[in-house]
C-alpha cells in the first residue's frame, strides 16, 4: 500500500482541453484527486454512483449541481451525491481536489 503522494511523483493526465486529473491517494473506500484547470475549461455535466466532496484550492469556478450554478473561489467547497448530475467551468485558472467514495477506479486505468 502507498502511503505517500509526492509533488515530484504526481502523474498528470489529461482529460479534456484544459483539464488535467492527478490520483494522489487511493484505496478501494476512499479516493484524492487533483484537477487542474485552464482558464475557461470545462469539467463537462455528469453522474457517477459515487459521493464527490470538492475543495476549491485555487481559482473561481461556476459549480452546477442538479441545476443549480453557484460560483465558488478558494476555501469554498462542495458536495455531490451519487448519482447527481454536475459540472463546473473555470472562470480563471484553478485546482480542485475532489474526494470519492468509493474510489473511482475508472480513473486508475486511463
Amino acid at each position: 500500500m502507498q502511503y505517500y503522494s509526492l509533488p515530484e511523483t504526481t502523474v498528470w493526465t489529461e482529460i479534456a482541453p484544459g483539464n488535467r486529473r492527478a490520483v494522489l491517494s487511493e484505496r478501494p473506500e476512499l479516493m484524492l484527486v487533483a484537477f487542474r484547470f485552464d482558464k475557461g475549461a470545462i469539467g463537462a455535466l455528469h453522474s457517477h454512483p459515487h459521493t464527490q466532496v470538492s475543495y476549491v484550492a485555487e481559482g473561481t469556478f461556476d459549480v452546477t449541481v442538479d441545476d443549480v450554478t453557484t460560483r465558488l473561489g478558494p476555501g469554498s467547497s462542495f458536495i455531490v451525491a451519487p448519482n447527481s448530475i454536475h459540472g463546473v467551468v473555470a472562470l480563471t485558472a484553478g485546482l480542485l481536489i475532489d474526494t470519492f467514495t468509493p474510489r473511482r477506479d475508472d480513473f486508475l486505468s486511463a
